[in-house]
């Protein structure tokens, strides 16, 4: 028995021990081991990630890499606008031109990172907008909320003894709350009433109006072209893919889409300041031109366009984004023969407008028994020195044609036009030239207006007989810009709505008292801090004495108007306040 007993009792100990034992292992601060899962979850991180993409923070910090990202198309020359300069900007930077290439950075706005940033940006805003707009809908169908218990915690408060009707108060009370256009309700023995609703009502337009102006951008870039051509004064051209210098479309907007018009450049004017501080900067530039829509040239008008003033034709705007100008050339061969007549466009090279450019005469014959090509480069200067820097070469001193100069140097040989590659017209490969020698040096010649450069060993003759300016255009379709202009000017407004229109909420209780008469209590509270709720409160109790007149013996009341010296209201005034019925304050919200 007594055995047993001891059996038992180390039984119960040895249970005891155990239990005491895992006891301590579970108070121990090391993590339980589980076979099963652990953290949130797929799901959990799905709706963490929505969380912080729908977050103010988060969009603010899109909305800067936007910004940030647009930065380079502003600096460097892009295909959609000029293909000129990003030919010309590509020539002078050989070492990170194909670098800038592979990070798209001559198409910034249709570059994949860009639009990833707007994109995320666009699911942001709507991930915002759509539960927003559902709540203030809430709000607005709801009935503004019940007076709380104790109106003297209220930051605005007034109150008198009259002896009117405690029920005809609180209905003069919602008559005139209505009259100055609050939302005003009558129920269980007092008045609420709310106004401002238009400040939410602007919030949501601005972000509403953001979502739009990304969705102009984004359909801008799906559903636009542009194209670039350069125009000789005189020359006109058709609106085809044929006769464009140069062409980007996109998915919804091909070569089969363009607007079909004719342009001829009539003249062109370029004025530029001629002394003081500030000589050489542009004034003026106006391209006189002529145009038809369509394809009846009965139609032709008469038309002008100007940096940031561009032609609208169709559904297609035509800018003015270079000039320059185009030496007239006339050459012969050995035999007298014209073989090359016309304007040569020359590129601008500095704010001085040293141009340069190439001729290229395929036609010229035969030379010696031997077919020939003929191929001058140099540089036209509107206003040449008198003698070049022997450093920096023919440099022109002004933008204007104040003393225009010619400057060649001459090549015979094979230009390379036959064999089918393409070549860039405003380069000469000499790979394949001899550049002319004349007494043991480089052949070269400056030329003034109707000059005539006799060219060594027979080869002919060069004239100079002028030149003319040229235009450089850009056609841009964009059927986005509208929907982006309206969004822009809709958030301009939205923005003012949300930062000076004022949420505030006004409460009137009118209560019979045991000794006889009526206890009149007003009370407002402003959703932000403003002055003009204590006004609206004045007001309205100077109008509700007509109603509600209050007596000479007033007894130990608070003032009129009394603003509580915490300003403000404590735990205990929360506690007895009702919920608010506006759009709850969420830390994900973009407000």
């Amino acid at each position: 028995m007594t055995k047993t007993t001891t059996d038992r009792e180390q039984r119960e100990a040895a249970a005891a021990q155990g239990e005491a034992e895992g006891a301590a292992e579970r108070l121990t601060t090391a993590p339980a081991e589980s076979d099963g899962p652990t953290g949130i979850g797929v799901l959990g991180w799905l709706r963490w990630m929505w969380r912080q993409l729908t977050s103010m923070r988060v969009a603010l910090i899109l909305l800067f890499l936007l910004s940030l990202a647009a930065i380079p198309g502003s600096l460097i020359p892009q295909n959609g606008q000029n293909q000129f300069k990003v030919e010309t900007w590509k020539a002078q930077h050989t070492t990170v031109a194909p670098i800038y290439e592979k990070l798209q950075l001559f198409d910034v706005y249709s570059s994949v990172w860009f639009s990833a940033i707007y994109i995320l940006l666009f699911v942001s805003l709507a991930g915002c907008i759509v539960p927003r707009t559902w709540q203030f809908v809430g709000v607005l169908r709801a009935a503004p909320p019940a007076a709380p218990r104790n109106l003297t915690r209220m930051p605005v408060y007034a109150a008198w003894r009259t002896d009117a009707d405690a029920e005809a108060v609180n209905t003069a009370a919602h008559r005139l709350l209505r009259g100055r256009r609050f939302r005003a309700h009558l129920a269980g023995g007092a008045v609420a009433a709310e106004k401002g609703y238009l400040r939410e009502v602007g919030n949501l337009v601005f972000h509403l109006s953001l979502f739009a102006l990304l969705g102009g951008f984004a359909w801008a870039s799906l559903a636009s072209g542009t194209g670039g051509k350069l125009l000789v004064e005189g020359d006109g051209y058709s609106n085809t893919i044929t006769q464009l210098d140069d062409f980007t479309g996109t998915r919804f907007y091909g070569s089969d889409d363009l607007d079909p018009f004719y342009v001829k450049l009539n003249s062109f004017t370029s004025k530029f300041q001629n002394n003081g501080s500030q000589i050489g900067s542009a004034r003026q530039f106006t391209a006189g031109v002529e145009y038809y829509e369509g394809s009846d040239p009965s139609k032709l008008k008469q038309g002008k366009i100007e940096v940031n003033h561009p032609l609208e034709i169709g559904g297609s705007k035509v800018y003015l984004i270079g000039h320059g100008y185009a030496p007239v050339i006339e050459v012969r061969n050995a035999a007298g023969e014209v073989v090359y007549s016309g304007a040569t466009p020359f590129l601008p090279q500095d704010g001085n407008l040293t141009s340069t450019g190439v001729i290229k005469v395929s036609d010229y014959g035969e030379k010696d028994g031997k077919k020939t090509q003929l191929g001058l480069s140099g540089f036209f200067l509107p206003t040449s020195p008198a003698a070049f820097d022997p450093n920096l070469g023919p440099r022109s001193l002004f933008p204007g044609d104040a003393d225009p100069a010619l400057v060649l140097n001459a090549y015979a040989g094979d230009l390379g036009t036959d064999s089918g590659l393409p070549q860039n017209i405003y380069q000469l490969n000499t790979k394949n030239l001899t550049q002319l020698q004349r007494d043991g040096e480089a052949a070269k010649a400056k030329l003034k207006p109707n000059q005539v450069w006799e060219l060594p060993d027979g080869y002919g003759t060069v004239t100079f007989k002028g030149y003319k300016q040229w235009a450089s255009f850009n056609v841009s379709h964009r059927p986005g810009n509208g929907i982006a202009l309206a969004g822009g000017v809709a958030a301009i407004a939205g923005l003012i709505g949300s930062l000076f229109i004022q949420r505030r909420r006004i409460w009137v209780r009118a209560v019979a008292l045991p000794d006889g008469g009526t206890l009149v209590e007003l009370a407002g509270l402003g959703r932000s801090e403003s002055a003009k709720i204590a006004e609206e409160l004045a007001a309205l109790a100077v109008d509700l004495q007509d109603d509600a007149p209050a007596l000479d013996d007033e007894p130990d009341e608070p003032d009129a108007l009394d603003e509580p010296d915490e300003g403000g209201t404590t735990e205990a005034d929360e506690a007895s306040a009702p919920e608010e019925s506006a759009v709850p304050a969420d830390q994900n919200s973009k407000e």
